[in-house]
């Protein structure tokens, strides 16, 4: 097992962010919750339009359901298999495609974890009290496993072995547990994006195309572990507020933790400004189906429940991707908004943070039709956070950008791919690249076709990956134990809010010029009614000259 004293493998997932914790302070917690009044919610609240608006794609005319979409999971156990395990037999709802220890076949009745089966429930339960939120999608999870000498390389294992399922093509991978720095092996060990699980993920995601989606800390903290990744996204847990997931929940530790029960914050939050939490999704007070189909009793929930949510929309866009892709070919149309690009992690990132919830638009359309306010655990909105009023801070230290919307999601991704070669829509997205070559000009301009609305909001989020490479000691392309990764650093990118006639940058509108992430983002009101584009800037070189990226926004056209 990867934790503490290596007791039993549902116990030590502690990244359920609650069991453990809420056990050794239920009377306090209990006390909070009384004078707050959360109510519990359920799976359908979580999944449907009070929550992340999933089921609304699940109905026609979207049809979403994450078909021949194949996402995985890893945990220190894994969800019961039909045909393999005792506990499945009465669970038709929940099917996983495949299951692993590590890089081997699950063995029947071995390592079957109920935080597992429920998280898998989350993605992927097909029962009609409570549906998941990508039931069709094919899930592979392989699990730690109890060796009691494992750790990082065989975490790192088990993700590659996922990763390569469905012919290599596996487009999201859930981490809903959490490594300890106590246990790693480096000196004097920090969350600086190095440790080897970290760095394995940074990795395969560049290598296997994949999007990572790693629970946040919380709670007593003590597994931060990959939550300092630079290519994937770490996932803080919202609860309800009138019955409508919006608010940080009290337990999430966000990037920058001022107290920590029994720990140093300095310990749960990363070296330096760089920001850990990208975006929040539901997480408290979920029903959820345990291994043998019985409903597990709504709990404190946590981080870890917040995450698969999040890669199963993934499931939800990736099918659209495909449809689109299928149906551009079958008409053979010369110029078409949909490739392969469609399937690119960095375009995942960037049209699910972008496409969040901030402030409720007002009917009016100048917050860009947003159904809800998001709020920090201190009830302060995006607004009032240091994100919104400093360039160098693309990120919320509690809620990233926002509160995750997949059906907004599916707006931000749907008008397909535009290129800054030709005056872009309102909403859309780009996959490119930007070079420091001598014969290219650093930099990317994207015009909107329309006149913004002046006092209406833009927002713009642009992602790219930090450079790791496997030191692969056998030339055989994969990851084994003993070996490690090279971490190359990361390119610096901006992006500017202009008028469309200025070509100064310091004549801009706004920024996002954070040196130290590897996302930008930009929420922030157009001064009058006019046109504008948004530029994307290549300003410092770390690794390569040419660095890929991918750019979602959404404006709100002139009336």
């Amino acid at each position: 097992m990867t934790h503490l004293d290596r007791q039993s493998v549902g116990e030590l997932n502690r990244k359920s962010r609650g069991r453990l914790w809420w056990s050794a302070y239920g009377i306090w917690s209990s006390l909070i919750l009384s004078l707050i009044g959360v109510p519990v919610i359920a799976l359908e609240n979580s999944v449907g339009d009070t929550g992340i608006d999933a089921y609304r794609l699940q109905a026609a005319p979207y049809n979403l359901t994450g078909r021949k979409i194949a996402i995985g999971q890893v945990e220190v156990g894994r969800p019961a298999g039909q045909g393999l395990d005792k506990a499945a037999n009465s669970n038709p709802t929940v099917r996983v495609r495949r299951l692993f220890v590590r890089n081997n076949s699950a063995q029947p009745n071995d390592l079957v974890d109920t935080h597992a089966g429920r998280v898998a429930s989350i993605m992927i339960s097909r029962d009609k009290r409570q549906k998941g939120v990508a039931p069709d999608a094919m899930l592979y999870s392989s699990a730690i496993g109890n060796d009691p000498d494992g750790g990082q390389p065989q975490e790192c294992m088990a993700a590659q072995t996922v990763a390569n399922q469905n012919g290599g093509d596996v487009r999201a991978i859930n981490f809903s547990f959490g490594e300890s720095l106590q246990r790693d092996p480096r000196p004097k060990p920090v969350l600086d994006g190095n440790a080897l699980l970290t760095q394995c993920v940074d990795w395969s995601s560049r290598v296997h195309n994949m999007l990572y989606v790693i629970s946040g800390n919380q709670g007593r903290g003590g597994f931060p572990i990959p939550t300092d990744t630079f290519n994937g996204m770490t996932i803080a847990n919202s609860m309800a507020l009138d019955d409508i997931f919006n608010k940080v929940d009290f337990f999430s530790l966000g990037s920058e933790p001022t107290m920590v029960i029994g720990r140093n914050p300095a310990d749960e939050r990363n070296v330096g400004p760089r920001r850990s939490v990208t975006l929040m999704a539901p997480g408290r007070a979920i029903a959820t189906f345990k291994p043998d189909g019985s409903v597990a009793p709504p709990d404190t929930g946590g981080t870890s429940f917040a995450a698969p949510h999040v890669t199963a929309t993934v499931a939800l866009l990736q099918e659209y991707g495909d449809r689109m892709i299928r149906q551009g070919l079958r008409t053979g149309a010369a110029a078409t908004s949909w490739t392969l690009d469609a399937r690119q992690q960095e375009v995942m990132k960037a049209v699910l943070m972008n496409s969040v919830d901030k402030i409720q638009d007002a009917g009016d359309g100048l917050h860009l039709g947003m159904s809800r306010t998001a709020l920090n655990i201190h009830n302060r909105t995006w607004l009032e956070s240091d994100a919104y009023q400093n360039v160098q801070l693309p990120l919320d230290a509690q809620m990233g950008t926002g509160h995750l919307n997949a059906y907004r999601a599916y707006q931000q991704f749907s008008p397909g791919q535009m290129s800054p070669d030709a005056p872009i829509g309102a909403i859309g997205w780009d996959y490119r690249a930007v070079s420091r070559t001598d014969s290219e000009a650093p930099y990317q301009d994207y015009v909107f076709a329309e006149p913004l609305q002046g006092g209406s909001y833009v927002s713009a989020t642009l992602a790219w990956n930090r450079l790791v490479e496997l030191q692969d000691r056998n030339r055989n392309d994969a990851f084994d134990e003993g070996e490690s990764f090279r971490d190359r650093g990361l390119n610096n990118l901006d992006i500017y809010l202009m008028r469309a006639e200025d070509t100064d940058i310091n004549q801009s509108i706004w920024s996002s010029v954070s040196r130290v992430d590897s996302v930008e983002h930009i929420f922030h009101p157009v001064p009058s009614t006019g046109r504008y584009k948004i530029r994307v800037v290549f300003p410092n070189q770390a690794n390569e000259p040419t660095q890929p990226y991918a750019l979602a926004w959404w404006t709100a056209p002139a009336k």
